[in-house]
């Protein structure tokens, strides 16, 4: 007689399966990202030709940040509370209206505000899309479904840079294009019949000052990082366009700096795992420095424009990817447990620096010229590398590392609520394996036990 065997739980489904479930998800993704990219540098050149002061143009990229850190904290309840779907319709609708407010009211107060608005707006947008790629990703695939997520990012972020230059940045056109595009992100979204999972979001409790005693250097270094990526994304426009460059080439340069982050990015993080990442970012930031004083020294002479593409590759190769290495140091210096708290206090530090960057390198630029934005990435980058150097001497690097994880340059604040949804996620997933197998050992306990009786010989034979 043959003993029936106990059926292995279903497997998890896979890399395809799930990216073919959240493949529509992917693609709204990628035209918000577009959207807002194009955005950002057309309200920075047309601010310009509006007779908008530098100081002006700053205020409204910090508005854009401020707007997404207070997002990041208070929109999770109202994903909580109406769903994914619900929430990504309503929000994508909103931001799609904002750009065309611009158009109309071309006052400075009110670009701030609706600034403020698209950053609260593409806050809950961030946390709908990296919380629903949570749930519906298991902890086998999760790690390689954000990286397609990030890679999509970065190339829709490309795009939509070098997109400025299919209409007049002095007209309509352009700002009824970012419209559409964001507008035209609800589609694949609201049509696709996958699901989004019901999955609870645990809050993550954020203690910066704890944070600090942990991570001294990666506390200050996180600010910094936002205070340099903050001011590029928001005033380097400004910037190329004071230097001599057109539409094409601002989009261009823009984009240049975008992409020399990516390509920067896995390189510097295999050396970070093979050296003492404070070094590293030393060396990185001090090199930096370096590449903006030749970049000034060129400005404003309308020095070639290659040479200019050339230094802003160099400079988004150096500067974009720092964050990810200070958080991975910060990870260094922590307990696994403490991990979803330190990134978003480290998110919020950032946010905090990227708010304040585009005010003072405004300000800057409007006593100095395009100089003043160099100048202020260059106090920026040489804060952290000074403050490296004195935490080196205080603290030895730790014996054991972090695996390196790639983190946005630029503070979504979908991790302060969306980190803490993947714990809360691979907890669940955690007590179900565990649930399932306890149940397979007794099953198999059950069955071991019927075939030893069935197999037992009988008396007398």
């Amino acid at each position: 007689m043959s003993a029936s065997h106990h059926t292995p739980p279903s497997a998890t489904p896979g890399l395809i399966p799930t990216l073919a479930t959240v493949a529509a998800l992917l693609l709204g993704y990628a035209m918000l990202q577009m959207g807002n990219t194009l955005q950002g540098t057309l309200l920075a050149v047309r601010g310009g030709e509006e007779g908008f002061s530098a100081s002006t143009i700053g205020l409204v990229g910090s508005g854009f940040f401020a707007g997404l850190m207070v997002g990041s904290l208070r929109v999770g309840r109202v994903i909580r509370a109406v769903g994914q779907t619900r929430a990504f319709a309503a929000l994508a609708a909103l931001a799609s209206v904002v750009p065309l407010l611009h158009l109309m009211v071309m006052d400075p107060v009110a670009w701030v505000l609706s600034r403020a608005l698209t950053g609260f707006c593409f806050a809950g947008l961030f946390i709908a899309v990296e919380s629903w790629l949570n749930g519906a990703s298991s902890s086998s695939v999760r790690g390689r479904i954000l990286g397609i997520y990030g890679m999509t990012g970065l190339i829709a972020g490309v795009g939509g840079q070098l997109m400025l230059p299919v209409a007049d940045t002095s007209g309509f056109v352009l700002f009824c294009v970012v419209s559409m595009i964001i507008s035209l992100a609800l589609v694949p979204v609201t049509l696709s019949r996958a699901q989004a999972p019901q999955m609870a979001m645990e809050e993550s409790s954020l203690n910066i000052r704890r944070l600090y005693r942990q991570s001294p250097f990666g506390v200050v270094a996180a600010f910094l990082c936002g205070v340099c990526t903050g001011a590029f994304f928001s005033l380097g426009p400004l910037f190329a366009k004071d230097v001599g460059l057109g539409a094409s080439g601002v989009a261009i340069f823009m984009a240049l700096g975008s992409l020399g982050g990516f390509a920067m990015t896995w390189p510097l993080g295999w050396l970070s795992d093979l050296l003492d990442r404070r070094r590293l970012v030393v060396s990185v930031t001090l090199v930096a420095t370096i590449v903006i004083m030749g970049m000034m020294a060129f400005t404003p002479t309308h020095a070639p424009h290659w040479l200019f593409m050339v230094l802003v590759f160099i400079f988004g190769g150096l500067v974009v990817p720092t964050y990810s290495v200070v958080l991975a140091h910060v990870n260094d210096h922590v307990a696994p447990e403490e991990f979803v708290s330190a990134s978003g206090g480290l998110l919020l530090l950032q946010g905090a620096g990227a708010a304040l960057g585009p005010l003072l390198g405004g300000f800057l630029m409007e006593g100095m010229g395009p100089r003043g934005l160099g100048w202020l990435i260059i106090a920026a980058q040489f804060g952290i590398a000074i403050w490296g150097l004195f935490r080196m001497r205080q603290r030895a690097a730790p014996p054991v590392k972090e695996e390196f994880q790639i983190m946005p340059a630029l503070p979504v604040g979908t991790e302060l609520v969306a980190v803490a949804q993947e714990a809360a996620i691979e907890r669940h997933e955690t007590e179900a394996q565990a649930e399932a197998e306890a149940e397979a050992i007794d099953a198999w306990q059950s069955e071991g036990g019927a075939i030893a009786v069935l197999e037992r010989p009988k008396a007398g034979n």
